[in-house]
């Protein structure tokens, strides 16, 4: 007995330092898979997130991508650019957290959540503040920048069992309704995806259309 216990008293600063080193390294993956830049999580981490998320019902997926945004980069500098998009990840990542969801930067300008609005009349009063929200003027250096924002939505009680890949195809729909528009947000309201896709993605959006010289 008295052996035993000796030894576990000797195990006990490994078994320590073992679960200190456990906790770092999750820290580093952690920190690893999300966005330097806006703290958000990354595409990976996000879809991940999400797919949990939409285990629970009545989830809505939301994708966002700012507007005029390249040009006021071109404009003020990637500095300027930078701060807006941490801005809009700090509005986004409030949002999400008001309705009791998660938010990721799926790259450039676009952002993505996963939201559980209070009642599926509330959405569209939600999306609406969202957007006020994300178009507010961003201090930088002695001036306000502006940006606007496109927004699509998408709620998944219209599927059979959720789908994130097909939540967030007919949420980019949608946005794209609202971009042709100059802005605001649109509610995709089909299950049925009505425009054109290639490799799964709404045709013409960022990745589908083939580099000059690229392979077909």
């Amino acid at each position: 007995m008295d052996t035993l216990l000796a030894a576990s008293v000797a195990a006990g600063p490994v078994a320590a330092g073992w679960s200190l080193h456990t906790l770092l390294l999750r820290h580093r993956i952690d920190r690893a898979r999300r966005d330097p830049l806006t703290g958000l999580p990354g595409r990976g981490m996000f879809e991940a997130t999400a797919r949990r998320a939409l285990r629970k019902p009545g989830g809505v997926v939301v994708l966002i991508d700012l507007d005029r945004f390249k040009a006021l980069n071109d404009a003020h500098g990637h500095a300027a650019g930078d701060a807006v998009l941490a801005a809009a990840a700090e509005r986004l990542s409030a949002f999400a957290v008001l309705l009791d969801g998660c938010a990721g930067r799926l790259g450039g300008d676009e952002f993505a959540l996963v939201v559980f609005p209070q009642r599926p009349d509330c959405l569209s009063f939600d999306l609406g503040g969202l957007h006020e929200d994300l178009c507010e003027p961003v201090p930088f250096r002695g001036t306000d920048l502006r940006v606007g924002a496109s927004i699509g939505a998408f709620a998944t009680t219209s599927l059979p069992a959720p789908d994130l890949s097909r939540a967030l195809r007919l949420a980019d729909e949608a946005m794209y309704d609202a971009k042709k528009i100059g802005g605001g947000w649109r509610i995709a309201r089909s299950p049925i995806p009505s425009m054109t896709s290639t490799h799964g993605r709404r045709t013409g959006r960022r990745g589908t259309t083939p580099r000059a010289g690229a392979p077909r």
